[in-house]
């Protein structure tokens, strides 16, 4: 199969057998190939799969196989969610784990390699739901101002604005602008852009998104090709997220504000600004490249946070206590 080797990598101790190690390593090749997963999921992917795979190793004993897998009992799968909660994780990674060893189970099936249903009687752990922590208009516009002078070489410091206004002026994600390359530079009125699972959509450009980028390129002290990365680091090489992560770390700190100011804030940021303006929930999950609508819902319950406030501080009855 053509492209890059599959990044699903276990540990070479787990006793294996050459049959369901090559299933394993196809159902992989799919996932990277076919569904065209990003880095992050498939390597989150192959720590849940070791983490069973290892629970397997000491629960059962022996080598496993794929008949072992097809043999598997709902007590086998309870007894490794409870030796999950036992060490404490968190629900919400027990979650994406039960999930990734469905997908792996679904995929065996329809390859004929294994029938095992015993998964369909596990109930997915609750997790709380999370709403998303923007920040407010002037918490945002802060950021952007600052990234401006946050760092001694202007071109750098125009780079960081560059980024940031892209996070929150277009709603993209990190890996999003950090994957753009020089021939992806923001003009004219939209830019295509591809997000997860290689889904592409079409983003409206503010005037201000592209000024900031053009601002980046002048001041850049050395010629970018096409197909060199857009935003890089001072070696020259693509800006990495752990970079875009400490800058806004470094101005936090300095602006004063809590530790949910991330990069990723600032586009939940730009989706509830939208939202609280009038914008609507289907518009937005077209901008936000979501699957679902209730990804996008989950704006609804910031939105409705922030009017109750609103209504707290300003309603005369609220005022008067009752």
């Amino acid at each position: 199969m053509a492209g890059p080797a599959p990044i699903i990598d276990l540990p070479g101790r787990l006793p294996l057998d050459a049959a369901l190690e090559a299933a394993i390593g196809d159902w992989a090749a799919w996932c990277t190939h076919e569904r065209r997963l990003s880095p992050h999921t498939l390597t989150a992917y192959g720590r849940d799969l070791t983490d069973f795979l290892e629970f397997l190793t000491m629960h059962l004993g022996g080598p496993l196989t794929l008949a072992t897998l097809h043999d598997l009992k709902t007590a086998d799968f309870r007894a490794w969610l409870s030796a999950r909660a036992g060490r404490g994780l968190a629900r919400s990674s027990t979650a994406r784990a039960l999930s990734t060893l469905r997908g792996l189970f679904h995929w065996l099936e329809r390859q004929e390699l294994l029938h095992n249903v015993a998964l369909t009687h596990l109930r997915t752990p609750k997790v709380p739901h999370a709403v998303p922590k923007a920040l407010s208009e002037t918490e945002a516009l802060s950021v952007i101002t600052a990234a401006g002078s946050e760092s001694k070489e202007p071109w750098v410091a125009k780079r960081n604005t560059a980024i940031l206004t892209l996070l929150y002026g277009a709603g993209l994600r990190v890996g999003e602008a950090l994957g753009l390359d020089r021939k992806d530079a923001p003009h004219g009125t939209a830019m295509r852009i591809t997000g997860k699972g290689g889904k592409e959509r079409l983003v409206p450009l503010l005037e201000v998104v592209t000024e900031a980028v053009a601002d980046y390129l002048d001041a850049y002290p050395y010629d970018l090709g096409p197909d060199d990365p857009l935003f890089v680091g001072v070696r020259g090489k693509r800006l990495q997220p752990s970079q875009v992560q400490a800058t806004m770390r470094s101005l936090r700190r300095a602006l004063g504000l809590a530790e949910t100011a991330t990069p990723h804030a600032l586009r939940h940021s730009f989706a509830t600004h939208l939202l609280a303006s009038g914008g609507d929930l289907r518009s937005i999950q077209e901008l936000l490249g979501h699957a679902s609508l209730t990804t996008t819902q989950r704006y609804t319950d910031v939105d409705t946070a922030r009017l109750a406030e609103v209504y707290r501080n300003a309603h005369p009855r609220a005022r008067r206590g009752g």
